[in-house]
């Protein structure tokens, strides 16, 4: 039987500890700012791009990997006799689940699977698929399972501010000095069943701390249908305070056996700016 291999795109967020405790190597997307192009995670890292927005105006680009780019990822691991399972940010937000599948095609022995999701919503996809590689399953399989299980994922995200969001043309900025002046924070949903894509939920009024505290609730109070092995607190630079809040409040409501805190990479602070967090959490 062959040797499987999970790996994943950069953004499912799972940070060094579950990254080197399963064995997952990423593959790490291009980031373009002021006419250099950088490695995500490897020599920029999100307080970078908001430097440069915010001391230069200069604004990061991202843009799907090519199917170039994957052959050259996956083809050493085929070399050394792996089945590879990719796991791919939603086909709905980038296009590199397309170029994976076209490089999967051309290579053979690849089986991607469409997260419908992006960060850690998709992070938990990842570790499941590694955990079905450990048991001994085969590529084929995991892909059919995992990719069954993209609608039990879920991913959402309190924002801090809207500038980063009107600055890449996904808002206006007469909306985002609206929010900024009236203390709202809306929320940003991902429809796991729809390639990822996402749409703006809950808008939270008053101090940051108080529309965190109202989130958790709200995403948590009174379920029964989480699973409770793993909570990821996933956000793109937020203060130690909001975090432990999190991390506090989430204990109210459930009883997670563990919780992950991981930072966000630039391909998901670009858009979304400072301070913004998120819960993210599989369901029965």
């Amino acid at each position: 039987m062959a040797k499987v291999l999970v790996t994943a795109d950069s953004n499912c967020d799972i940070g060094p500890e579950m990254e080197e405790k399963y064995q997952i190597p990423l593959f790490n997307w291009k980031v373009l700012l002021e006419g250099k192009t950088f490695t995500d995670s490897v020599d920029i890292f999100p307080d970078d791009l908001y430097t440069a927005w915010r001391e230069r105006r200069a604004l990061p680009q991202t843009s799907a990997s090519s199917p170039y780019e994957y052959r050259e990822f996956f083809q050493p691991y085929l070399d050394e006799g792996y089945e590879i399972v990719h796991l791919n940010l939603g086909s709905g937000l980038s296009a590199s689940y397309e170029n994976c599948c076209t490089a999967a095609e051309e290579l053979g022995n690849v089986y991607p699977v469409n997260s419908n999701n992006l960060s850690t919503g998709f992070g938990h996809l990842v570790i499941q698929a590694a955990k079905l590689a450990e048991q001994g399953d085969d590529a084929v399989t995991i892909q059919k399972k995992i990719q069954d299980m993209c609608g039990r994922a879920h991913a959402s995200f309190l924002l801090d501010t809207l500038e980063f969001m009107a600055a890449g043309g996904r808002c206006s900025s007469v909306t985002a000095l609206a929010t900024t002046m009236l203390k709202i924070k809306p929320s940003i949903e991902v429809e796991n069943t729809n390639g990822g894509k996402m749409h703006v939920g809950k808008k939270y009024h008053g101090k940051v701390e108080n529309c965190l505290a109202n989130y958790v609730k709200e995403k948590l109070e009174g379920r029964d249908d989480i699973d409770l092995e793993r909570l990821f607190i996933t956000h793109s630079g937020s203060p130690e305070s909001d975090i432990e809040l999190v991390r506090q409040e989430v204990a109210k409501y459930q009883d997670f056996k563990d919780i992950q805190v991981t930072r966000a990479s630039c391909v998901i602070s670009t858009h979304c700016g400072p301070r913004t967090l998120g819960i993210l959490f599989m369901t029965k």
